[in-house]
């Protein structure tokens, strides 16, 4: 008996040894590549700072501090509009294409109507077609429906997206059909089981998406570069293209409109990255 106590002692310890050592291994990996990861962005609002002739010295902290290029960037090219018009744009698309797939996802989880696995397929088989594929047709179209050189013409085609309304039926599909059956026999209809009990529980997945279509748009450059030849209505990543064409060696300048362009997403996902992990847990995809 004692010998069998001692035994399954050693062995607990002995295991619990080797979960202290993989604990310590899967700790240095992700310090790793957390540091491999955010190194590039340190490096690029570090050298935001450096002055022309010291932006290429390879040193991580500058020798000399200036924000010259940050007043240059400002004041000599019109960053602010470039800025205004990418916020604007994602916004709009961000609640927008929130709203719509929403309800298209609800319909596609909950009601019952004929062909709606199908077309659940056809949605989600958009998915596996790219971007450049289509590039053309879309141009084509919103030619013929004069949307070219507008912001309607940046905002519209960018509306849908099948992987929102993927996520957000999966979601929808792990909701308790309690809750609406309760709606249903006090007198609710669809739109208001939809807008008072789906929506509001919905919030964690949807803080999610609002992050990921923001950040998407924000960051389009494509579209934008096909879509519009009108300086007004230049979004922030075509502004930092257009200033690397003109300044090619002033990667000063380059690197503290990037720099400028990129401090907002930083916030936004420091500030929503719980609701980024809450989405996770609770969109299905275990």
């Amino acid at each position: 008996m004692a010998s069998d106590t001692l035994a399954t002692r050693a062995g607990a310890a002995a295991g619990r040894r080797r979960t202290l050592s993989s604990r310590a291994w899967l700790t240095i990996l992700a310090v790793v590549v957390s540091v491999i990861s955010v190194l590039p962005v340190l490096w690029m609002v570090t050298s935001s700072f450096k002055t022309r002739a010291t932006v290429t010295d390879g040193n991580l902290i500058p020798r000399e501090f200036t924000f010259d290029n940050f007043v240059y960037v400002f004041t000599e090219v019109p960053f602010g509009r470039y800025l205004w018009n990418s916020f604007l744009i994602s916004a709009v698309i961000t609640v927008a294409a929130l709203f719509f797939h929403s309800m298209a996802a609800y319909a596609l989880a909950r009601l019952r109507f004929p062909g709606r696995e199908k077309l659940f397929g056809a949605i989600f088989a958009t998915l596996l077609v790219t971007a450049p594929v289509v590039l053309i047709p879309l141009f084509l179209v919103a030619r013929e429906l004069n949307l070219l050189d507008s912001y309607a013409g940046l905002i519209i085609p960018a509306i849908f997206n099948a992987f929102g309304i993927f996520l957000l039926r999966q979601f929808y599909l792990g909701l308790p059909k309690e809750l609406e059956e309760a709606a249903v026999i006090d007198g609710c209809g669809h739109w208001r089981v939809y807008w008072n009990i789906v929506l509001p529980m919905s919030r964690p997945i949807l803080s999610a998406l609002a992050i990921f279509f923001f950040l998407a748009n924000w960051n389009a450059f494509v579209w934008p570069l096909v879509a519009t030849n009108d300086q007004d209505l230049t979004v922030v990543q075509l502004g930092i293209a257009s200033f690397q064409t003109q300044y090619t060696s002033n990667w000063n300048y380059i690197l503290a409109a990037a720099t400028v362009a990129a401090l907002p997403m930083l916030i936004l996902f420091f500030v929503f990255q719980r609701q980024i992990v809450e989405s996770v847990k609770t969109s299905g995809l275990k």
